[in-house]
């Protein structure tokens, strides 16, 4: 099961300070025995969580979605989005962030590039407008490794790892970056989501539950040495 992550309701007058601790160190650092790349995991208890207004839908349901992904790829083209994978510590395991819709959908915190629009600043514009308070300082996201792409080759749901050979025009490209986390952070989750942890355990294998995007993440994942920290 997820573990659940304590949500506060919003405050104006409270005080959370925020570390600036150099959450760089352990990240791109390697073992210099197995010569992996050592990423730092905090404690899921280190970051505090809130509530904040609900964040609308662009579209009302699948079918306006790609209806509007249809006309606007007469104007601009493919569409470019970026997610989050972001880590923590529960328990010395490795749990994922993910937003939760409803009782059953998941997904990495993330969304649609501007035009013209870079990869990195995109996702700390996307992941500022999802997860800051307006109220607080902006958590300091440090984008990190790109760990894979993911192909729409039509105007329809799936997504491959890979452009399918008689594609040669692809609809959606998406990216998926790994977000170094700092020790710890204040996070205001939209009222209509719901942020979970969910153990790379859980995840792995699990396309039934989480998709296949998400389920694929432990494999992506293992090449880096976990480092729990405090």
């Amino acid at each position: 099961m997820n573990p659940s992550i304590k949500v506060e309701e919003n405050d104006a007058n409270s005080k959370i300070e925020i570390s600036q601790l150099n959450h760089d160190s352990y990240l791109c650092n390697r073992n210099p025995d197995s010569n992996d790349y050592i990423v730092g995991l905090y404690p899921l208890s280190n970051y505090t969580f809130a509530v904040k207004d609900a964040q609308s839908e662009k579209d009302s349901s699948v079918q306006a979605r790609f209806q509007r992904m249809r006309n606007e790829y007469q104007t601009i083209g493919m569409r470019r989005s970026v997610e989050a994978v972001m880590l923590v510590n529960e328990h010395n395991t490795p749990h994922i962030l993910l937003l939760q819709i409803g009782t059953t959908f998941f997904k990495l915190p993330g969304g649609e590039l501007m035009p013209d629009e870079n990869d990195i600043d995109g996702l700390k514009r996307i992941l500022n407008e999802t997860l800051s308070s307006p109220e607080k300082p902006p958590t300091q996201w440090n984008v990190t490794d790109m760990l894979a792409k993911w192909w729409r080759s039509n105007f329809e749901p799936p997504r491959y790892p890979y452009v399918p050979s008689h594609v040669t025009r692809p609809k959606e490209c998406c990216k998926l970056f790994l977000v170094q986390l700092p020790s710890s952070a204040y996070f205001a989750v939209p009222r209509n989501f719901k942020l979970v942890a969910a153990p790379l355990f859980e995840l792995y294998d699990n396309a039934t539950g989480y998709g296949p995007v998400i389920s694929t993440l432990p494999q992506l994942l293992s090449r880096f040495e976990m480092k729990y920290l405090k």
